[in-house]
Parts: structure tokens; C-alpha cells; sequence
């Protein structure tokens, strides 16, 4: 008996030592993701070197470009829309003849030009396309201080536009009341194929591509370590990039997120989290975004998600429409500044466009993609992201460990509860219940967006949660 008890001991410590061994040398070393070194450029690859020069950039327009635009205004044609509709067939034709008679007769393009100019602008040649962005230094720094680097990426239909007004917020804090304890310099890029940095001239450029451009970006300006910023497909580049780079990457702030791997877990929150939050890791404020989620969640996705459909699957189809009609472009466009602005704007006559934007601003979007004709390399990169199936890709599969700060806009179009989110981003350290505001929240809450950066970045500074390895 004493010798089975013995042998049951052995057995036990055996076990336990198995155990032991496997924890201690099978943790297996946090996986990065591979940084895509590609050539996005005509024809083969040379051999010579790339010009890595950063070259000076303005917005320019001829006049030739500007007679096109107002001929082809005055040529436009306008179906009459059902009685009663409001914006819930799309834009609402009756207001869209507004708005192009603004566009004719009060817009100021050549005003608007000197506000794009009034921030520096570059082009550099990375991976054999060039790439666009906005750099702007602070005006000013205390004695003994740095500025911090913060790229901060756009997404669609927006541009590299939706952050002028939180520039000055980020670059010069103290001048608007936010203190002058983090001040940082700004680079913002246009994504490849948006606004006016050179489309890929070949296929498979997606988000893991975009990340590793701006990476090479950001150390060709110099910036070894620094902090990201991203909403719509900039949510997706920022954390592909904290994927390759976390040793680099200090912090990443999304004010969107979404995940692709859902389990069990996901599908019984769905069912039951209405009723008991608390198993589920969810607060009052989630419910109340999330609930009932047939209505706030599956309804909504389908409803809203008919152009991502389109531009997965065909966007040239589509997309020669819209390049060779402003009115077409601005009707494609404004839609989403509508709906993804508060879902509820969708009951008004006029679409809610004005309540957070000026026309100015919105025109100088939608001409950022009418000079440049980009809005057929933006549709694509749909296409790139999409056309291989949801959770398929390696970066849908690894995890985010470096600081991540989460602002979750009420009227964003899906709500995500850090529950869910922390699965996916393991590292959060700030997670927000913004006040008000929707899906393009540097446009339109610039100053509650900048006010949760800098606090998250505060955090991670002053608790050193990211540290090189």
C-alpha cells in the first residue's frame, strides 16, 4: 500500500513538473506581423535604388480642371425623389440641388486650397509609389521638452482634411486650454489610392500594405518610437502597424474598432447581455448601445453596409460613375456624413449635414477626391481588405499588446464594449464612453478626441506601460 501511495506521489510530482516545464518554455514569444515589403509600382521593380528624397508638396488646381468641374455641374442631372422620404433612399435629391448650387455659386475652392496649404505638405516614394502627408511641427515647445509623434491615418470617405481642426489642438495645446504637458508633432498620410498619394498600380495593397508604408514613413522622418491614432480603415492600419511593430508603436488610440474573431462567448452576450451585463463583463452604457441588437446591430450592419458590399466585390463597376460625375461623387459621399454622423439624420429633409459640418468642409473632402480622381483606388482598397473572407487574414489573428486607448463615440455606426474589445486588444488602458459625436470624430469632436489622447498618453507616460524591449 505504501509503495502504490508512493507511486501515486511519483506520479503526481511528475505530472506537476510536466506542467511546470511547459508553462516555463512553451510561452510561446508574443508573435509579430511580418512587415509586407512590397512594390507598388508600373511595370518590374528596378534595380537602381528608390529616391527616398522627401520632396516638398502643395495643392494646386489649373483653371482648366475647375471649367471641367463647373460644366459638368451645370450639365447635371437630378431624379425626383419619392415624397417623404427624407435621406432613407440615400441623399435626398432636392437637397443635393442645394448643395451643388452652393458648390456653383458661394464655394470658394481657391480659398479653400490656402487652408489646405496652410499646414506643410510632402511627398516621399516608399515601395515604389508616392506617398502624401501632412507634417506640422509645434509652434512652440517648453524649455527641456520634445514633441511626441503622433501619425494619425484617415479612412473612407474621408482624407487626410478630417484632422485640420485637431491639429492645432495636438500641436499647441496650451493655446487651447489642454495644457502643455504632452505636445506633440503630427504627421497625417493619405492612405495610397486616397487624396493625393499615388494609387497602387497593382492588386493585394490592403491594410498590412498601407502599415508597412507608413512604418517605413515614420522612420524615414526619423521617429523610432511613436504614437497612432486611427477611425475607420485608419483603425485597421494603426493596429496592423502595432502588429509590426510594437516595439516601436508606444501607444495606440482608435476612436473605432471592431473584431472579427467572435466565439461563444460573443453569441451568448448577444443573447443575454441584455439581461444579465454583469456575466458578460458589460456596463449600463454598453447595453443601452448595443440593445435590442437585432435593431442596433444586425439590422443596422445590413442597412448600412450595402456600398462595402459593392466595393469588395466590383468597385470599378461603381466607381467609374462617380469619376466622371461630381454631383454622382458628392451624393456617394455626403450620404455617409449624414448617416454615420447619427444614424437619426436619416429623418431629416436635409440629411443633418450642416448640424455638424460646415458645407466648406465637406465640399473640400469631396474636391480632395474630385482633383485627384481617387475615388476608384479608394473603393479598392475594399476590395483588398475584404475579398479573401472575414478572420481569414494573420492579423485578424493575433492579438495587440502594446497601450491601446479606446473613445467609443455614441453614434458610431456599431458599438464595440471593451468586453468584447480587450480580446482583441489585450493592453487597453483607457477606454471611454465619449459624450456625443459619431464615425468621423476628428471632423467633428475635435477637442473631445484631443482630450482623450492626450489624457491616454499621459497615462502611458507618466505609468511607463510601454517599454522597449
Amino acid at each position: 500500500c505504501s509503495s502504490l501511495a508512493g507511486t501515486m506521489l511519483l506520479e503526481v510530482f511528475l505530472v506537476l513538473g510536466t506542467l511546470l516545464i511547459y508553462f516555463l518554455f512553451s510561452k510561446k514569444k508574443e508573435e509579430t506581423l511580418p512587415f509586407k515589403d512590397g512594390w507598388w509600382g508600373r511595370g518590374q521593380k528596378p534595380v537602381t535604388k528608390e529616391d527616398s528624397s522627401i520632396r516638398p508638396f502643395k495643392v494646386e488646381t489649373t483653371e482648366e480642371e475647375l471649367s471641367d468641374l463647373f460644366r459638368r455641374l451645370d450639365q447635371a442631372r437630378f431624379t425626383e425623389p419619392l415624397e417623404n422620404t427624407c435621406f432613407h433612399y440615400g441623399t435626398n435629391s432636392v437637397h443635393l440641388r442645394k448643395v451643388v448650387s452652393y458648390w456653383k455659386n458661394q464655394f470658394n475652392w481657391k480659398k479653400q486650397v490656402e487652408v489646405l496649404n496652410k499646414y506643410p505638405q510632402f511627398k516621399t516614394k516608399i515601395q515604389g509609389i508616392d506617398i502624401h502627408f501632412v507634417h506640422v511641427k509645434p509652434p512652440r515647445l517648453p524649455e527641456g521638452q520634445a514633441a511626441k509623434p503622433l501619425l494619425m491615418v484617415h479612412g473612407w470617405p474621408g482624407s487626410f482634411y478630417e484632422f485640420y481642426k485637431i491639429i492645432p489642438l495636438l500641436t499647441d495645446p496650451a493655446s487651447h486650454g489642454l495644457g502643455d504637458e504632452h505636445i506633440f508633432e503630427v504627421i497625417c498620410p493619405s492612405i495610397p489610392g486616397y487624396g493625393f498619394s499615388e494609387a497602387p498600380h497593382k492588386k493585394d495593397f490592403n491594410s498590412v500594405s498601407a502599415a508597412s508604408v507608413f512604418y517605413e514613413l515614420m522612420l524615414r522622418l526619423g521617429f523610432n518610437e511613436f504614437y497612432t491614432q486611427g477611425g475607420d480603415w485608419g483603425w485597421l492600419i494603426c493596429t496592423n502597424l502595432a502588429q509590426i511593430a510594437p516595439n516601436h508603436v508606444k501607444g495606440l488610440h482608435l476612436n473605432m474598432v471592431s473584431v472579427s474573431k467572435l466565439g461563444l462567448t460573443h453569441l451568448l452576450s448577444v443573447l443575454l447581455g441584455r439581461y444579465f451585463p454583469g456575466l458578460f463583463g458589460f456596463q449600463d452604457e454598453d447595453v443601452r448601445r448595443m440593445f435590442p441588437f437585432l435593431k442596433k446591430g444586425l439590422y443596422r450592419i445590413l442597412s448600412e453596409s450595402g456600398y462595402a458590399h459593392i466595393q469588395a466585390t466590383k468597385p470599378d463597376t461603381a466607381g467609374c460613375g462617380l469619376d466622371d460625375s461630381p454631383v454622382g461623387l458628392a451624393a456617394y459621399i455626403l450620404e455617409k456624413f449624414s448617416s454615420w454622423t447619427d444614424m437619426e439624420f436619416q429623418n431629416l429633409e436635409d440629411g443633418g449635414l450642416e448640424r455638424k459640418f460646415s458645407l466648406d468642409d465637406l465640399l473640400t473632402n469631396i474636391m480632395i477626391y474630385w482633383v485627384s480622381g481617387c475615388i476608384v483606388s479608394s473603393m479598392r482598397f475594399y476590395k483588398e481588405n475584404l475579398q479573401k473572407g472575414i478572420g481569414t487574414q494573420k492579423h485578424e489573428k493575433l492579438t495587440v499588446q502594446v497601450p491601446t486607448g479606446i473613445a467609443a463615440f455614441p453614434n458610431e455606426i456599431l458599438h464595440i464594449p471593451q468586453a468584447w474589445a480587450k480580446k482583441k486588444y489585450t493592453n487597453i488602458v483607457s477606454f471611454h464612453f465619449m459624450p456625443r459625436g459619431g464615425h468621423f470624430a476628428a471632423f467633428e469632436e475635435p477637442e473631445l478626441l484631443a482630450k482623450d489622447i492626450l489624457q491616454f498618453v499621459d497615462k502611458v507616460e507618466k505609468e511607463q506601460l510601454w517599454k522597449k524591449k
